[in-house]
């Protein structure tokens, strides 16, 4: 029996129902491409073979692949890729125009700086269906003013739509994870509704505004805006980070660029 590895932050999914409702979701279609992020012992790997015929899936865990390796039926073609999918690319497993369609359910030690991998892949694919934490997709989905809303919130808001599904409790994965998981349909926008000219002044105003989320941004973003540049940006800069929406921070972060071009 494969133990689960700490280091690669392993639940495996082994509850009937619950799989049985994320192919539901999905709806793989046999003509689509299909790509899996760690597919651990085959939960979902299998159930989406049947459906489709043809999967690639990345994984870093050899014992795993060891494991799908021997049993992954004959009539279907499994493509396994032993990978850190931080550095994987997906470009390498376009063969032709179709869009991928992402799967997985993804290690809750390095969900952030793999959604942000993806989303510099965004060009390669078609939608996501993940399984996260559920207060991670809370604060991925969250708007204004709301509780969840924050750096995530606001970061992920220019790239994906994101819409939480359902949510799956401990006892559907072996070992049982300490939180609640919640799977979520994530769908890279055409074109940004959140204008991104300058991509590194937005992640530092974002940063420094939710540094220290209770001050006013006359405070936090002291070092990097005037009261007077903040206001330019039609923001109050007696409110807090929380209540102000991502376009807002995009208006904040050419006002940084404006700055920093020497136009102030």
């Amino acid at each position: 029996m494969h133990v689960a590895r700490k280091r690669f932050g392993q639940h495996f999914l082994h509850d009937p129902a619950i799989i049985a409702r994320i192919i539901a979701a999905i709806d793989p279609q046999p003509e689509e491409a299909l790509v899996e992020i760690g597919p651990g012992l085959g939960a979902i790997t299998l159930p989406l073979l049947e459906r489709v015929g043809e999967l690639h899936a990345i994984e870093i865990d050899r014992d795993a692949i060891r494991h799908l390796r021997d049993h992954a039926p004959a009539s279907a073609t499994l493509h396994l890729h032993e990978a850190d999918v931080l550095k994987f690319d997906l470009g390498a497993l376009r063969a032709d125009s179709r869009p991928l369609r992402i799967v997985g359910n993804l290690p809750y030690n390095i969900s952030t700086p793999l959604l942000f991998r993806l989303i510099e892949q965004r060009e390669h694919i078609l939608d996501l269906h993940v399984m996260l934490q559920k207060e991670v997709v809370q604060r991925m989905a969250a708007t204004a003013s709301s509780e969840h809303y924050g750096r995530l919130s606001v970061m992920l808001a220019p790239w994906l739509k994101v819409e939480p599904l359902f949510d799956i409790g401990p006892g559907a994965f072996r070992p049982a994870p300490r939180v609640v998981s919640s799977f979520a349909r994530l769908i890279p926008h055409a074109i940004p509704p959140v204008p991104q000219d300058h991509p590194r002044q937005y992640a530092a105003i974002v940063a420094a505004a939710f540094s220290q989320r209770r001050k006013t941004l006359r405070n936090s973003l002291r070092p990097l805006l005037s009261d007077r540049e903040i206001a330019a940006a039609g923001i109050d800069p007696g409110a807090r980070a929380e209540t102000v929406s991502p376009l807002g921070f995009a208006a904040l972060a050419e006002r940084l660029a404006i700055r920093n071009d020497g136009g102030v």
